[in-house]
Parts: structure tokens; C-alpha cells; sequence
């Protein structure tokens, strides 16, 4: 069987065409499929949550996928939001260079990444929840605990960074925070997570929901019997947008479309 194999391609959009699907290419190309699997993942689009006063704020917005590095922030007043570990391992990185504070909405839950001389992982393979078909039942991803080997803990106990409760909102370059106190900050780092970037489905009925994330079952996609989907977060299990996950939900995904399609 003859395979081609293109890059450099990016879809514009799926539509639906008779038993299949017809995929339009930036520059005006088509391509005529019978199936399609959306693969693009789940970090695709970071995500930026509706602060109030965060499109007018006078100070910098940076998304955690912009971030390189905490010299460009030196001796600034730096508040990063979130609470994940993106959150706070870039918010302890910052508090050696600039005075920062991680906001959040509760508390930072932690997770010891080594258990009696294994990383966490070994863990979650060997006791099956790794694999364990949960997704189905999650109507929202959950979210993770901070993986730590105990020093982010200690910078955080130690005010470096200090946490505090999520601010009210945001009023020109000024943070007025939880207890009515403001101040200027120079930099708001969101560490707010990431979304599906699946623009290219929205013109295929019922592909997504009003929110852009994809509507399907263990990957097969809830309204096209020929749309499937591989690497979202929690597709299928714990492990499903993660390299050691991704081949199950991506062998599963192939044989059952490869059931419809002898069966089209």
C-alpha cells in the first residue's frame, strides 16, 4: 500500500463530504479523506482566563509557553497565576532574580515525586492507574498536584515566591488584591494551562462543543463515525496526552477506524 506522507501542510478545515471528509489546505489545496485523526494534542493553544482588567493592563502579559528565562524580569514585581507546576516552578525560578508572588485560587497541592527510591510515574504504571480507562467518566480534566522533590515546598514556606489568594482584579498596572490592598506590578506571568487547538473543526457539525474542545468517547469523536482523536488530556486515561500513553489511545484509535471503514 502506497503511503503519502506530506509537511509543511496546515489545514484550514475538515468538512464533511458524502461518507467522508474533504481537509482544505492553507494555499487552496484539498485533500479527499475517508477518515481523518486530529492529533494535534493539547497544548496547542495556551490558555488565557478572563481576569478582570487583564486586557487592559498596563503592565506585560506573558503565557507561561512565552517564557524563557527569569533575567529579562531582574528586579521586577512579578505575579504569576496558577497553581500547577509550570505555576510554581517558574514562579520559584523568578523569586531568585525578582519579587514575585504566585496567586492562586486555594492552596498549592503537592506530590512527592519519588516514593520509596521511585519517581511517581514507576507508581502509577505499576498500580495501573496509568492506564486505568477514567476519562470517560471526568466531564472536566482534574486538576494535577505539584510534582516536587521538596524544593518547592521549601521556596514557597520560605516566601520565595509568596502565595497568596487570587486578586480581585487588575487596574491599570496595579493588582488590587483579595484584602483591598493594591499595588504596581511589572509582569503577569499566566501559567493558566492550554486547550485543544482545533480550529480546523469548527466548521464540521458537532465536531466540538460552544467551548472549542472536542466532543468524543475514549477518542472517537461523538458525531462523525470517520473523526478520531489522539494525545488530548485525560482522552482516555491519566496518560493519554503523555509519550509513555499516547501509542494505546493512537492503536485503538486505528483499529476502530479501521472497523468503519470495512464496514463503509
Amino acid at each position: 500500500m502506497q503511503t503519502d506522507i506530506g509537511t509543511g501542510q496546515r489545514v484550514t478545515a475538515v468538512r464533511a463530504d458524502g461518507g467522508g471528509f474533504t481537509v482544505e489546505l492553507e494555499g487552496g489545496g484539498r485533500l479527499a479523506a475517508r477518515a481523518v485523526v486530529a492529533a494535534s494534542g493539547s497544548f496547542g493553544r495556551p490558555h488565557h482566563p478572563g481576569l478582570p482588567g487583564l486586557e487592559t493592563f498596563g503592565g506585560q502579559v506573558l503565557h507561561a509557553a512565552g517564557y524563557r528565562s527569569p533575567a529579562a524580569f531582574a528586579g521586577q514585581r512579578v505575579v504569576v497565576v496558577g497553581a500547577g507546576n509550570s505555576a510554581v516552578q517558574i514562579a520559584a525560578e523568578l523569586a531568585r532574580e525578582s519579587r514575585t508572588t504566585l496567586a492562586t485560587r486555594a492552596p498549592v497541592k503537592f506530590a512527592r515525586q519519588r516514593l520509596l527510591g521511585r519517581n511517581l510515574h514507576f507508581w502509577l504504571t505499576r498500580t495501573g492507574l496509568d492506564t486505568a480507562p477514567l476519562g470517560r467518566l471526568l466531564r472536566m480534566p482534574p486538576g494535577q498536584p505539584v510534582l516536587d522533590d521538596g524544593r518547592y515546598r521549601a521556596a514557597l514556606a520560605a516566601g520565595s515566591p509568596d502565595r497568596r489568594p487570587m486578586f480581585q482584579r487588575l487596574d491599570g498596572d496595579r493588582v488590587i488584591w483579595a484584602n483591598g490592598a493594591t499595588e504596581r506590578v511589572d509582569a503577569l506571568i499566566l501559567a493558566t494551562g492550554y486547550r485543544p487547538d482545533l480550529p480546523y473543526l469548527a466548521g464540521l457539525g458537532g465536531a466540538l462543543d460552544a467551548s472549542g474542545r472536542p466532543r468524543h468517547r475514549d477518542g472517537a469523536s461523538s458525531a462523525h463515525p470517520g473523526l478520531a482523536f489522539v494525545g488530548l488530556e485525560w482522552q482516555r486515561s491519566l496518560s493519554s496526552n503523555s509519550l509513555r500513553g499516547v501509542g494505546r489511545d493512537a492503536e485503538r484509535a486505528a483499529r476502530r477506524l479501521a472497523g468503519h471503514l470495512a464496514r463503509a
